[in-house]
């Protein structure tokens, strides 16, 4: 079984923010499966269903970014999974150009405080993980304004086609593991 979560926050306000492009590709997997996110436990919005023969939870915590791991600790312990090989998270990246991708096996929270609190409570780095590029904060903007904002009109199309190709990504490494993902995905734009 696989955990599929993507990061974000609950509330209407934060709706198709760069902080919640983690939400974006959870309903858009929702909406290419028929999954539906119709269960509410373990502090999350979860959807139980099959994914490339596999079964799968896609899960949006409902603790607000800054505590993800609350809800991820909870549902790694309730369905007795591996992290390492059974846990997905998908979130934002400042540090990549809009759009783009990059698949991880591992590794450290890079500033990002959703992931500081999954690895803090997972007591692990080793977690496989989508991050799409919501672009850098330009100089004169605070960090917190730019992750809430939205994404400008002119880059619609190239976020639309980030969750197709991280809704993608998520059934290769499903299918055929994370090694091919990255091959396929963690390329710089051209």
């Amino acid at each position: 079984m696989y955990i599929i979560v993507g990061l974000g926050n609950p509330d209407r306000q934060y709706q198709a923010t760069r902080h919640n492009i983690g939400f974006d590709v959870i309903t858009r997997i929702c909406d290419e499966t028929g999954i539906s996110l119709n269960i509410r436990k373990h502090k999350a919005l979860l959807g139980k269903g099959m994914l490339c023969g596999q079964k799968v939870l896609l899960v949006q915590p409902m603790t607000y970014m800054n505590l993800s791991g609350e809800c991820i600790r909870e549902l790694v312990d309730y369905y007795k999974i591996d992290p390492k090989e059974e846990l997905i998270v998908i979130y934002d990246d400042i540090s990549l150009e809009p759009g783009q991708l990059r698949i991880r096996k591992k590794g450290s929270a890079g500033g990002h405080n959703g992931i500081k609190n999954i690895i803090a409570m997972l007591g692990t780095q080793d977690f496989q993980r989508i991050k799409i590029g919501v672009g850098e904060k330009p100089k004169d903007w605070d960090l917190v304004d730019w992750v809430l904002g939205r994404f400008p009109s002119e880059q619609e199309p190239i976020i639309r086609e980030a969750l197709k190709n991280a809704s993608y990504a998520v059934k290769v490494m499903i299918e055929e593991g994370p090694e091919q993902a990255m091959n396929q995905f963690n390329k710089k734009k051209v």
